[in-house]
């Protein structure tokens, strides 16, 4: 259930928007709650007919579920174990019963096949809102340089296609399409056109930017960002109400648009992530199946992720393979399949729509096939080791960036912000033709590899007389004056978009870092392979060409150079690995240089690595302080369950309930003075065995649904967790049996346990809470917080840092 959009504002000055949805949360409450009983409608059976001693029939909660028991609170990790319990006997529950009527098995079909429903509902809804996004942000890009006289609704591309008279030298210039200068000034040569174009260019930069971040602020401040640490945290088992609802993706969706047109430096895939996993969140509302339980929905989520992928890059297979080793915590082999079902669903949905007009998937499609030589492994080592480099100094930057606006006045003024960004970026990057052009556009330009028809800057190399041989390629040749110029104008891009990408990644407007860090990967690429090629024809007769490089022989390819940079540049930042490659060569189609394009990002991963641990997804989750547990980290240190456990020896004693001594009022203010989110449930105060575990929200909802609905329960009712109530005296008020919400197999450790152990079963398992006993006596207890604030103490952080602020 989402929250109305006034609760998502949470109020519309610019302080409340300072940290998402204010940090003024008081999160005291959360320490992670314990689990409830697997499922009310188990246990009809308990004693509901005592009503032989004179006392009033009971009613027990067993006989009808109180709406709201087993849900959770905003900011708490839901109990797997108690969600995967509870699947379970919803399906032994529907396969006994298929047996019984031809209606049941209906039923029984009907349910096994609403997963992969659900799956084709969200491949076709991502898919579509992919197509509309691509299609609208490359109008919007084109706007900020001209309009189209046939139809303003034509970006430059399609205007020019339809005009009878552009010749194919001049195939950017056709007469339908006028730039602002012309329209305003009626020319577009001379300084006067010049400044012109530069002034529509960063109006309408600063327009689209507003708009994007008063939306944001305005209606939904879960939009901001990528999204991908917060998907990561909530596929981790943690629950943010809103961050996947409606509000966040509509404005999600056109917000992304308006950020991406904007010209700012940076990407739509991170975003694309969030906005799949919100159509996927939205349509698990149409299944009880996936409605009513939250372990279920979160597989749902892991197939949204492989999906946005998908999308974002027309590479399905490097989809499932992103969701499997960079966002999911937990990816049974069903989740596979669908995983790969719902990619392939929402790649034929995009391909259908065509949004880049060249009735292909693919962002970038390379058509180079030159092999590459053995010996190139060296410079394509060298840009992996510049990845590494990368990403370490990007991650390093960002986090202390982040964090500066998070503790300073900065983050106070989001909308200043974003202006000041926009303002700075349009304004330097105009003059620069490379940083210009949106940036998809400048990393297809730098792939690309040079033809006889090229009419790019990069491409004019000094004409040889060419003896034109079969294939296309051409011969190594010299590099001309453009090409020079080209060098510079990249090198200052260059420079541009790493220091420019640092302050733009984590403002409050949609922004992925996908497409920048390739950018940056790809113009170090380009600009080391266009050297390599000049050294190569101009020093042909030395040692390392000699061999396979003869004067005349087209040897080295610049574009795949630019292609391995990227690749190694997104792996420094993200840390990822298989699904990084097999997203590449998805995108570009170029199956040959997979062993390049491995060899450059296991090198830039062990860079980035031995420079700093984490990737930035991590680092972001870290900043926030979401508790997630991460499973690539080792946890080595020798301390013990008794070490991390509360109460502490200094403490009060652990807050308990007995089986069957305490009354209403006694319950009611023990919850009034503690904010625990459960409590344990022993034998007596005495012997401190230990019975169950019962839940705050469960033990308020059920006292109070109990006080409206069973007649005589006043404060002086005792309350019983036993099987049996004991006879009471003549004239006792009516007790309140709640048995039913106990969870009667909480998880317990001994006080020995070593914490390494505990840590992998939290892991595995995806436990919220776990009771620590001492030969059979209750001890203290364990809360995934504990478990995150003792990593932190040992790693020497602020231990404070893990609340959700």
């Amino acid at each position: 259930h989402f929250p109305s959009f006034n609760s998502l504002q949470s109020g519309t000055s610019d302080e409340d928007m300072v940290e998402i949805a204010g940090a003024t949360l008081d999160f005291s409450s959360t320490d992670d709650v314990p689990p409830l009983d697997r499922d009310y409608g188990s246990g009809g059976s308990y004693g509901a007919g005592d009503g032989s001693n004179g006392v009033p029939k009971l009613m027990d909660l067993l006989d009808e579920p109180v709406p709201g028991v087993g849900t959770y609170e905003d900011f708490n990790t839901i109990d797997w174990v108690r969600e995967k319990s509870k699947d379970r006997d919803r399906h032994r529950e529907i396969a006994t019963k298929s047996k019984e009527s031809a209606l049941a098995l209906m039923k029984s079909i009907s349910d096994a096949f609403s997963g992969w429903l659900l799956m084709l509902l969200v491949g076709l809804m991502s898919g579509a809102l992919a197509g509309g996004i691509d299609i609208s942000a490359h109008w919007m890009t084109d706007l900020k340089e001209g309009v189209c006289l046939n139809g303003f609704w034509f970006n430059h591309e399609h205007c020019c296609w339809n005009s009878n008279e552009t010749t194919f030298q001049e195939r950017d210039k056709c007469p339908n399409w006028k730039s602002w200068a012309e329209l305003i000034v009626g020319t577009n040569e001379g300084p006067f056109a010049y400044i012109m174009n530069y002034l529509m260019y960063v109006c309408w930069a600063l327009l689209f930017s507003f708009l994007a971040v008063s939306l944001v602020r305005a209606f939904a401040p879960y939009a901001c960002g990528s999204g991908i640490p917060e998907i990561k945290t909530i596929l981790s088992g943690f629950i943010i109400r809103g961050y996947l609802g409606k509000w966040t993706l509509m404005i999600k969706t056109i917000t992304l648009v308006l950020a991406v047109s904007s010209g700012l430096s940076l990407g739509k895939e991170g975003p694309l992530v969030h906005v799949a996993c919100c159509c996927g969140n939205i349509l698990c509302h149409l299944f009880t199946k996936y409605r009513k339980n939250e372990a279920k929905r979160r597989e749902v989520l892991s197939a949204a992720a492989a999906v946005g992928v998908s999308v974002a890059f027309g590479a399905p297979i490097g989809g499932v393979l992103f969701s499997l080793e960079e966002v999911s915590y937990y990816f049974p082999l069903k989740t596979l399949w669908r995983s790969f079902f719902a990619a392939l669903v929402a790649a034929f949905t995009l391909r259908s729509i065509n949004p880049f007009g060249n009735s292909r998937l693919v962002l970038f499609y390379v058509e180079f096939h030159s092999p590459w030589h053995l010996l190139e492994l060296i410079p394509f080592v060298l840009l992996g080791i510049f990845g590494g480099i990368w990403g370490a100094f990007f991650i390093r930057a960002n986090i202390a960036w982040c964090r500066r606006r998070k503790t300073t006045r900065l983050g106070h003024y989001p909308v200043l912000e974003v202006l000041f960004v926009t303002a700075v970026t349009a304004l330097l990057a105009f003059p620069n033709s490379y940083t210009r052009m949106s940036t998809s556009e400048l990393i297809s330009e730098l792939f690309n590899d040079c033809g006889l028809l090229d009419s790019s800057q990069l491409c004019n190399y000094a004409n040889v007389s060419v003896t034109k041989s079969s294939s296309d390629a051409l011969p190594d040749r010299p590099a001309g004056q453009d090409v020079y110029t080209a060098m510079w104008q990249l090198s200052l891009a260059l420079v541009f978009k790493m220091l420019i990408t640092v302050v733009t990644f984590g403002m409050k407007v949609p922004s992925g870092l996908f497409i920048p860090s390739m950018a940056v990967g790809a113009i170090a690429g380009r600009l080391l392979g266009v050297g390599m090629e000049q050294l190569a024809y101009y020093h042909h007769d030395w040692v390392i060409f000699r061999g396979w490089c003869s004067p005349g022989a087209d040897c080295i390819t610049p574009g795949l150079y630019a292609m391995v940079g990227a690749t190694a540049c997104l792996g420094g930042v993200t840390r990822m690995t298989v699904s990084l490659v097999v997203i590449m060569f998805e995108l570009t189609g170029g199956l040959e240089y997979i062993v390049p394009l491995m060899a450059a990002t296991m090198t830039s991963k062990w860079v980035a690595d031995a420079l700093g641990r984490e990737g930035i997804y991590e680092a972001h989750i870290r900043l926030n302080g979401y508790p997630f547990l991460e499973s690539k980290e080792e946890f080595s240190h020798k301390t013990l369950a008794m070490d991390v456990m509360r109460p502490r020896r200094s403490d009060p004693p652990l807050s308990v309930i007995t089986q069957d001594g305490m009354s209403v009022e006694e319950v009611e203010s023990l919850i009034a003075e503690t904010s625990y989110s459960g409590f344990p449930v022993v034998v007596s105060h005495e012997s401190q065995r230990l019975v169950g575990f019962v839940q705050r929200r469960d033990l308020v909802i059920s006292i109070e649904n109990a006080r409206q609905r069973q007649e005589g329960v006043v404060s002086a009712s005792r309350i019983f967790f036993t099987e049996y109530t004991p006879p009471q005296p003549p004239n006792s008020p009516p007790p309140l049996k709640l048995r039913g919400i106990m969870d009667l197999s909480p998880f317990t450790v001994t006080d020995h346990t070593a914490m390494d152990i505990v840590v992998d079963i939290f892991r595995k398992l995806g436990l919220r809470q776990c009771l620590v006993t001492h030969n059979g006596r209750l001890l203290g207890i364990i809360t995934k917080k504990d478990i995150l604030k003792h990593m932190a103490q040992m790693a020497n952080r602020d231990p404070d840092s893990i609340l959700f602020n």
